[in-house]
């Protein structure tokens, strides 16, 4: 169950930019979880429906807070790992999780599920809520807008 923590807090702080808000929303999110466990009718796995209980209730925090700007540099500033000495790393890393702020909750849940954990767009599409064409078309238009951005911070960089 650790590995499906360490995703699940991981779609959370993409989606929410804050380690103050996924931890807030994780814990909601294992509360609701237990109390419907008895609800839960194996019709997919676990981690996925603890997926889905994770990626709705972020987007009724989003919701909540009337949130629509993408993280500040001062936040991603403060998510950052205290690592000495790779400060390339770091850099990429902090590209990245720019980069993923940019994108609408909804895309960047696509592209976090479909791409860096391997769902297939049927069961991605499960998590969500949408149908798979939905989901194929959210991870698309994530890609674009992530190859874009990091495309234009290197060229930049130059």
């Amino acid at each position: 169950m650790a590995a499906s923590d360490d995703r699940l807090r991981a779609l959370a702080y993409h989606l929410l930019g804050s380690r103050d808000a996924m931890d807030d929303v994780l814990q909601k999110v294992y509360v609701k979880a237990y109390r419907h466990l008895a609800e839960f009718r194996g019709e997919s796995t676990i981690a996925t429906w603890l997926y889905r209980i994770t990626y709705t209730t972020c987007i009724d925090h989003l919701r909540r807070e009337k949130r629509t700007d993408s993280m500040t540099p001062e936040q991603i500033e403060d998510a950052r790992p205290g690592i000495a000495g790779i400060a390339d790393h770091l850099a990429i890393r902090d590209e990245l999780h720019q980069a993923l702020a940019a994108l609408s909750p909804e895309r960047c849940a696509a592209v976090l599920l479909v791409l860096r954990d391997g769902y297939n767009y049927a069961d991605a599409a499960e998590v969500l809520g949408v149908p798979p064409g939905t989901v194929a078309s959210r991870v698309a238009h994530g890609r674009r807008q992530l190859a874009a951005a990091l495309s234009t911070d290197t060229e930049g960089g130059k």
